[in-house]
């Protein structure tokens, strides 16, 4: 493409002199065919070479100089019209010196409707066809045969000489119109090209953000939760020293939730669901989920299914899952609950899992507050309506001081699809 533009700008601008050229190559060469001739006396070839010389300078100050290097462009019709004018005028005075001089006079054939409006130019190619066809041999005799030729001579090279400049100049301006597009098309290209690699990058910085803020959470809810566990073990464990069985069976939790974190933050870094869902469906999960924090923390937690259960998509059943997890760890740090409640409701278009406790309560305004002065970082329901978001779920929490607390997950019915 670029040998390409090279080989177009180099051929344009080839063109572009030799057209700014044309009317002194074809006054040098009628010049000199006109000095060639015989006959002629040195008093009569000077007058000839001052007249040329006078057409050079007219052409030179109200052509050339006026267009620089853009000789091919209009330049304003009236100047244009005004170098037309003192151009016919030296020609017809040449010609009439030297019929050669005709040569020179069809510089207005050539340069009319590339330099002038159409109507203009058909007039000034109409002009030069009358000087060319008058100053040689004069106006005809007065018969209408000789009117008739005369005028249809002139006629007839205005329209022929006419159009095959004006298709000429329709031609020059298409391609204009083309170098016009290209340039804009690789301007928009270049733009887009730029655009592009703008959108990758913001694309891979979303892309690290999301994985930090799912590793945040997987962390959050995998290794915070599972230490959480093992500490409360061994604390049990120390506290029942002198009970062989019972120290025993607290460090048998320890090394089992050890176990089972370690598991679970590998998974995590696969980006892989919950081990609790590979070989069970969402309610059994959430069922085992709810037996297990009750055995370990002697408190009872009562666990319902509404509607009919069908699997869903991986990631939204991991969700709502992860929910559970945070819901029953936020009980058991802040709620002192003697009773707590799952709900998980398959409806139409929606599964909507409920967190019900009998604890102490909260003011949801003053947690979500307290959450954006923090920028979020560690509290459980910033991250509960994070992994939410990320699969155009919602929650909606309901507490008072005093009063327990309701949360509700909801996420739309995405079914798993086959392979999954």
């Amino acid at each position: 493409m670029s040998a390409a533009k090279d080989d177009g700008g180099r051929w344009e601008r080839h063109s572009d002199i030799l057209f700014g050229g044309l009317p002194y190559l074809l006054l040098l060469l009628s010049t000199g065919l006109s000095l060639l001739h015989g006959g002629q006396a040195d008093r009569h070839r000077l007058t000839t070479l001052g007249l040329a010389a006078v057409a050079a300078a007219w052409i030179l100050g109200t052509y050339t100089l006026q267009t620089g290097r853009r000789s091919r462009q209009a330049y304003g019709t009236v100047r244009t019209a005004v170098y037309f004018a003192g151009l016919l005028v030296v020609a017809a005075v040449l010609m009439a010196r030297d019929t050669v001089f005709m040569l020179f006079a069809a510089t207005g054939f050539l340069q009319a409707l590339v330099l002038l409006p159409t109507v203009w130019a058909f007039v000034c190619v109409a002009a030069t066809s009358f000087v060319v066809n008058t100053v040689p041999d004069g106006f005809p005799e007065p018969s209408t045969t000789a009117v008739v030729g005369y005028l249809a001579g002139i006629a007839f090279q205005t329209v022929v000489i006419g159009w095959i400049n004006l298709l000429s100049s329709r031609l020059n301006e298409q391609h204009q119109r083309r170098k016009r597009t290209v340039a804009e098309l690789r301007s928009a290209l270049a733009e887009n090209a730029g655009l592009h690699a703008q959108l990758i990058t913001q694309a891979r910085e979303a892309g690290v953000h999301d994985e930090r803020q799912r590793m945040a959470g997987e962390i959050h809810d995998t290794l915070a939760q599972g230490l959480a566990g093992i500490i409360r073990q061994l604390e049990a464990a120390e506290d029942a020293e002198h009970d062989r069985e019972r120290f025993r069976r607290h460090v048998v939790a320890a090394k089992d939730l050890a176990r089972e974190s370690l598991a679970e933050a590998r998974r995590s870094v696969q980006a892989l669901r919950p081990e609790q869902l590979e070989s069970r469906t969402l309610p059994d999960a959430l069922e085992a989920l709810a037996h297990g924090w009750s055995d370990e923390r002697e408190l009872s937690v009562g666990f319902e299914t509404h509607g009919t259960a069908a699997p869903l998509h991986a990631e939204l059943e991991a969700t709502l899952y992860r929910v559970a997890q945070e819901a029953l760890t936020n009980i058991a740090k802040h709620a002192e609950a003697s009773k707590v409640g799952i709900t998980l409701s398959y409806m139409d278009d929606l599964v909507v899992l409920d967190v019900l406790d009998d604890g102490v309560g909260f003011d949801p305004v003053s947690a979500a507050a307290a959450a954006g002065r923090s920028g979020g970082h560690g509290l459980g329901l910033v991250a509960m309506r994070r992994r939410l978001r990320r699969v155009a779920g919602t929650l909606d929490i309901e507490s008072a001081r005093g009063e327990g607390t309701a949360i509700s997950a909801a996420v739309p019915v995405i079914p798993l699809e086959a392979g999954e």
